[in-house]
């Protein structure tokens, strides 16, 4: 494959569409946002071919598209699945992009995306092996080594959101399920909505956004501490798993929900307790890239330190 000199990379959200051009170096070229069509597969395809027009404008030797999307792409039968935007499910989503685009394409899980661009160049850059947490309107992970994603023999590597909540109580266990149709998943309790819920389930005001109630805790207000603190503790027993299984070199945390103040420096002392180690020292970084990474790792995936 001819060395290119840009990328063109994909981030398909469940609100918008972004599409970016990347140089080798890291640097991005040219992007632009298109708000995503809602529950209309044909049009999302359309929008995404528009925005890959004008990039490779920008790209003209880009050997493809990196495309990163909620859910995966089912190793079993070529469909997508697990997508919260749920027009997704079910269609042959890599194969009709190659199709309406005419280039090459390569997917991945958003937050693999996310993991890969921090690894990369980002907040996790030197670290061997990178767990990348998204804690937005939705809760998830990515896994990283060698700075090459990875997806795992059932294509759902780093799918942490969709998980138990480890040692759940049983008010915990109580909690109504998840979107996707399992228990009270991790999204349930790390996600900001999740946040949000848990504080009205506790007697606060609804329709709280989870920027107000960590604004209330720093005021002093009891509830919004008891809130803030159980998250916290949940997010701390969450990533212990991790932790355990993987051992990660570095944790890097991203989405809106990550910018709550003090959560980085709070987070060792609540992973500590439930890692079967003598001690806790993986460095928990807050995202380089921001808002950014998503489609910049999607880009990274035709780099030609990938396989």
């Amino acid at each position: 494959m001819r060395l290119a000199s840009r990328l063109i990379g994909v981030d398909l959200g469940g609100t918008k569409i972004e599409a970016a051009v990347l140089g080798t170096d890291g640097a991005v070229a040219w992007r632009q946002r298109v708000a995503t069509p809602q529950g209309d597969y044909e049009g999302t395809l359309q929008a995404i071919r528009g925005l890959v027009q004008a990039a490779r404008g920008h790209a003209p030797d880009a050997p493809g598209v990196g495309v990163g999307y909620p859910g995966s792409c089912s190793p079993f039968d070529g469909l997508h699945r697990n997508a919260n935007s749920t027009c997704l499910n079910g269609k042959p989503l890599i194969a009709d992009m190659q199709r309406t685009l005419a280039m090459p394409v390569r997917g991945s899980n958003d937050a693999n995306c996310f993991a890969l661009s921090e690894a990369v160049d980002g907040a996790g850059a030197g670290a061997r092996t990178v767990f990348g947490v998204i804690l937005g309107t939705g809760c998830g992970g990515g896994v990283v080594v060698d700075r090459v994603p990875l997806e795992g023999a059932n294509g759902i590597a780093g799918e942490w959101g969709h998980m138990p909540l480890p040692s759940a109580n049983a008010d915990e266990r109580a909690v109504p399920g998840c979107w996707c149709g399992r228990g009270a998943c991790l999204e349930v309790f790390l996600s900001g909505p999740g946040v949000e819920a848990d504080f009205v389930r506790a007697g606060g005001a609804a329709r709280t956004p989870l920027h107000e109630i960590a604004a209330k805790a720093a005021a002093g207000d009891a509830l919004a501490i008891a809130a803030i603190d159980r998250w916290i503790d949940r997010l701390g027993r969450s990533l212990a798993v991790v932790c355990n299984v993987i051992d990660p070199d570095a944790i890097v945390l991203g989405g809106g929900a990550s910018l709550v103040p003090g959560l980085v420096d709070r987070l060792p002392a609540a992973i500590a307790p439930c890692c079967f180690s003598d001690g806790f020292r993986t460095p928990i970084r807050l995202a380089q890239h921001g808002d950014s990474s998503g489609v910049r790792g999607a880009a990274w995936l035709f780099a030609t330190f990938l396989p």
